[in-house]
């Protein structure tokens, strides 16, 4: 039997403090999260910085979140590479740390073949029997997992049934729906568009603004799911000035900057290529969220 992967699920940021990862924090944040409601954790995906994580650093974050987390919600551990063999030691290393998903990107860069992409994901479903949640953002790695492909590893793969859709479009999510419908289950990978997304036929999100707004996110996909649109929108509508401004420069420094603000980590420290937000962004986020306790 898998798991429950639906709802609000954050896609966790990684506290640094003067240039090492925070695991005291971390585990703190665990806490905050689930006091929040939330329903699954997704750490060392893009928010978490995984590209910048050390493969021990990057292990022992998934570790220290299962740890805090004491089984109380899903943890669906970020495992994806643009190496095959990579994503398929990573996939093995947070099954046996007790990861109940992974989440998996497209190969970026290497821009392989849709046959490659099966091939690629066929290795890393068959490194475990959890689910697998595969992670199509065309807008970072430049290619996205075919309907006709996510057809193929569906019918292969019994625990490959969910994806992160990123791809910036409602038409997606209707043709994913409308080919494999209850056979996959969708989740929201940008917020600005989870209640779109979830009008047609998405269950959950993997939530950038949930590390911040836990309740908050969590009471707008739950309105939703229970066919309370009107409150949804409201929820949405109060949100989407966030939604839109964690994304003013690359994330995850925005929502970095906004946790620091807030108390919940200690630092917006973020590795680089990465670097801090400009004064005058910050100031507009600042506004913005001050605006929500109005």
């Amino acid at each position: 039997m898998f798991p429950k992967i639906t709802g609000t699920l954050t896609a966790m940021v990684t506290p640094f403090r003067r240039g090492a990862v925070a695991y005291d924090e971390l585990k703190k944040f665990v806490e905050y999260q689930i006091r929040g409601g939330i329903d699954g954790l997704v750490p060392v995906g893009t928010t978490g910085e995984s590209p910048t994580l050390s493969h021990g650093e990057h292990m022992d974050v998934v570790r220290t979140v299962i740890a805090a987390a004491r089984g109380r919600v899903p943890v669906v551990a970020g495992t994806g590479s643009n190496s095959t063999q990579e994503a398929v030691e990573l996939t093995r290393l947070a099954h046996e740390a007790g990861a109940d998903a992974m989440l998996v990107v497209t190969p970026y860069y290497n821009k392989p073949s849709q046959d490659g992409l099966f091939r690629h994901f066929s290795a890393v479903a068959e490194s475990t029997d959890r689910p697998i949640v595969l992670y199509s953002i065309p807008s970072r790695c430049v290619i996205e997992i075919g309907v006709p492909l996510l057809e193929r590893l569906r019918a292969r793969y019994a625990h490959v049934a969910w994806i992160k859709e990123s791809g910036g479009t409602v038409d997606r999510v209707d043709q994913i729906k409308a080919a494999l419908g209850r056979d996959i289950t969708v989740l929201s990978g940008d917020d600005s568009l989870t209640l779109p997304f979830l009008s047609v036929g998405a269950e959950g999100v993997i939530s950038v603004a949930s590390n911040l707004c836990v309740r908050e996110v969590s009471r707008m996909v739950r309105a939703a799911l229970t066919g309370d649109y009107a409150g949804a929108q409201k929820l949405h509508r109060r949100l989407y000035p966030l939604f839109k401004a964690l994304f003013i420069e690359p994330s995850p420094a925005p929502i970095k900057t906004a946790l620091a603000r807030a108390g919940v980590i200690s630092s917006a420290e973020v590795r680089l290529p990465l670097c801090e937000m400009t004064a005058g962004n910050r100031a507009l986020l600042y506004k913005i969220i001050a605006s929500l306790n109005h």
